[in-house]
């Protein structure tokens, strides 16, 4: 009798191994930056993005232009001019021009931050339709072979870009 059940045991593993081996295991992969290159959500945050851009520029032009002018008076004050005097100018310039590469460092930062916040739900919005179109699909994995970390890429593997953009309506 324990035989019999030992060979029940042994007869049910081999038969649950057998069935969890002939599963077939399916995976995707997509390229997320040409997903989100042809979505509509995109151009919004990047026209939003050029715009902010573009006024911190003109903020940059406007006392890049400021430092010029006062360093054209410097040039201009001529010998006469007192010791006193051209050093306040100096100095003046120097502070001008410290100011100006803060505010470098300063908008800099600030680009990134916008990019980050208005980037992030488009970001959002593409792995949303992802994961919802692997749970379709039944894929175990989505791989993102546009950032090159995936080393090799089987035939088998669903390409679920043109899914996820039917998904998105994007034709």
């Amino acid at each position: 009798m324990r035989n019999l059940f030992k060979l029940f045991v042994l007869s049910l593993f081999t038969a649950a191994t057998m069935t969890a081996g002939a599963q077939n295991l399916k995976f995707g992969h997509i390229d997320l930056q040409a997903l989100v290159q042809v979505m509509p959500e995109r151009v919004t945050a990047e026209t939003e993005f050029n715009n902010f851009q573009s006024e911190l520029e003109d903020v940059l032009g406007e006392m890049q232009q400021n430092y010029q002018q006062k360093l054209t008076e410097l040039e201009q004050l001529g010998e006469e001019v007192s010791e006193i005097r051209r050093n306040a100018k100096i100095t003046e310039l120097q502070e001008l021009n410290q100011r100006i590469q803060n505010y470098q460092v300063t908008a800099q930062q600030q680009l990134q931050q916008k990019q980050a916040e208005l980037l992030s739900p488009v970001f959002d919005k593409a792995e949303a339709a992802i994961e919802e179109v692997a749970k379709e699909e039944g894929l175990l994995y989505v791989f993102d072979i546009g950032s090159r970390v995936v080393l090799y890429k089987s035939n088998q593997s669903v390409d679920v870009l043109p899914m996820v953009k039917q998904k998105l309506g994007i034709q």
